[in-house]
């Protein structure tokens, strides 16, 4: 009789939380082609809910309002830049991983294809307009800034951000550059949506964003 002890499943659990989080995106999507469709005040919770293909109850167990129901989609596109940075090589100047991870994530076909920048491009022009829905896109850009910060301590040491009193001034410093580099994508997206112009090209989201982030070239890094 063999002493191994059989290999246990995945906890029920994680594949509960997965099918969450594919279901809050199913009803993101499904807000989202609404709002773009037939626009924000012509569009119930329950047409989002019918949309999405689940009851109007469901709908309403995972979000308070249908301005939120966009949430997971906002935060999607603010944290995909946030993992570039994570995932690029080690050893490159901090500047350069801030505008190549940039140029990467906001050029059409590279990390999302045309049709999803035209409804970016809607949804943060409804952002803009809509008190109740720029709260979500404001949210979602300040938990992609608290990420960044994290993610810039980690290309700096291996550890995560300083927690104690001697280093508050590094802490400080990081998540300042990490406020300035996200501001500089976050404008990026806000005056390309204002316009008509395409979303490639110097007037594109990942140029301006990388015009933008010229300003931490000469960031003390290491101060």
């Amino acid at each position: 009789m063999s002493s191994t002890a059989p290999t246990s499943p995945p906890p029920a659990v994680s594949l509960t939380e997965r099918r969450k989080a594919e279901t809050r995106m199913e009803i993101a999507r499904a807000a989202a082609g609404l709002f773009v469709r037939q626009g924000l005040r012509a569009t119930r919770a329950e047409d989002i809910a019918r949309a999405a293909g689940v009851a109007p109850r469901t709908f309403y167990r995972y979000f308070a309002s249908k301005e939120e129901a966009v949430g997971p989609l906002y935060a999607t596109g603010a944290r995909r830049w946030v993992e570039a940075v994570r995932a690029a090589p080690a050893g490159v100047p901090l500047p350069q991983v801030l505008e190549d991870t940039a140029r990467h994530t906001l050029t059409p076909g590279l990390g999302v294809s045309a049709a999803s920048w035209d409804r970016a491009r809607t949804l943060i022009r409804l952002a803009e307009a809509t008190p109740a829905l720029r709260r979500v896109w404001a949210e979602a850009c300040r938990t992609a800034e608290r990420d960044l910060a994290e993610a810039l301590a980690r290309r700096l040491t291996t550890a995560h951000l300083p927690q104690d009193a001697d280093n508050v001034a590094a802490r400080a410093r990081l998540c300042f550059a990490a406020a300035v580099a996200s501001a500089a994508v976050r404008t990026a997206m806000e005056s390309w949506a204002a316009g008509d112009g395409p979303s490639e090209g110097p007037r594109g989201p990942a140029e301006l964003a990388v015009a933008n982030l010229a300003a931490l070239r000469d960031f003390p890094w290491e101060a």
